[in-house]
């Protein structure tokens, strides 16, 4: 090889490394919530943390809600014979806990203490008006307490409401332009208000103002989860790449992991996804039937 393409070939390969290095790391952690013996997990479907760290679970079979410590400890569990298809959950900032049914086409809200306190939606009975849903798939709340809903496989709309359930608005409609989704499939809002949709047959993440003004979208990934952290950092669980992106608000991927497989740290077809307030990633996988627990590691030194 001449010299002065040993020199380019050098070159591409440090920055390549340099590339690599830059980015952000998670490792799998040991303490993923650990279920009884006599329980088993069934397609993971929804995962969120309360104020004091515990994570809940909503997974596809019964009891439908499960609650474990920080630690990864069981605690408890509610809502048996509630639901027909878990899909999306979400904690508001009262630790009351709002979780979507795809098949019933409802959305519930429990206080802490598990007890249902509101439903939006019939059950059974889908529709596009302002009293139901067809097939929603998750939630999020704005800091006035208004909640955005995902309308998800039937409707491709998101709607609004406030904090009590009373209807305020809802736009979208099934397409490829601005404003227009192809399933809008998980909802999260950040620091500034701002409304990020995974337009996910799109392949594409579309941001709003509250009253729906379009705003921008980039794409490359398949937005099955979401979850904006209070520093505005954007993660993203890739249901078709079977991979974990953290992003910032405007779509520069600072980190990545994860492959399809059945293996610790792999995926089969991640779904929900959260971020504890120390940092903790969580990820349920509909076809793995688990919850895989993530944290970050220092970034080795750039050299």
């Amino acid at each position: 090889m001449k010299p002065l393409r040993w020199i380019a070939l050098t070159s591409l390969m440090a920055c390549i490394a340099w590339t690599a290095s830059a980015q952000e790391m998670y490792r799998l952690d040991k303490s993923s919530p650990q279920l009884p013996p006599e329980m088993k997990l069934g397609a993971g479907a929804g995962v969120a943390t309360d104020s004091k760290g515990n994570v809940f679970i909503f997974h596809r079979a019964e009891p439908p809600i499960l609650v474990f410590s920080p630690k990864g400890e069981f605690i408890r569990s509610f809502g048996a014979n509630l639901f027909k298809a878990a899909h999306g959950m979400r904690i508001d900032g009262e630790d009351n806990i709002w979780v979507t049914d795809y098949a019933n086409h409802t959305v519930t809200r429990f206080d802490a203490a598990g007890k249902v306190t509101l439903t939006l939606g019939e059950k059974g009975k889908p529709g596009d008006d302002a009293a139901h849903f067809n097939r929603p798939t998750d939630i999020a709340f704005a800091k006035n307490g208004d909640v955005f809903i995902a309308d998800g496989y039937g409707n491709s709309r998101m709607v609004k409401f406030s904090k009590t359930g009373k209807f305020l608005m809802t736009w979208g409609k099934k397409g490829k332009g601005e404003g227009e989704f192809n399933l809008p499939h998980a909802v999260r809002l950040d620091s500034d208000g701002l409304v990020y949709v995974g337009d996910r047959e799109n392949r594409r993440v579309q941001i709003f103002k509250q009253d729906g003004t379009f705003v921008r979208a980039f794409g490359g990934m398949s937005p099955y989860g979401l979850f904006i952290t209070p520093d505005d950092h954007l993660f993203v669980a890739d249901g078709r790449a079977n991979r974990i992106l953290k992003m910032t608000r405007e779509g520069k991927v600072l980190a990545s992991w994860g492959i399809a497989g059945s293996k610790p740290g792999d995926f089969h077809l991640p779904h929900g996804i959260t971020v504890a307030a120390d940092g903790a990633v969580y990820v349920t996988e509909v076809d793995g039937k688990r919850v895989q627990k993530f944290v970050p590691t220092p970034t080795p030194p750039q050299k």
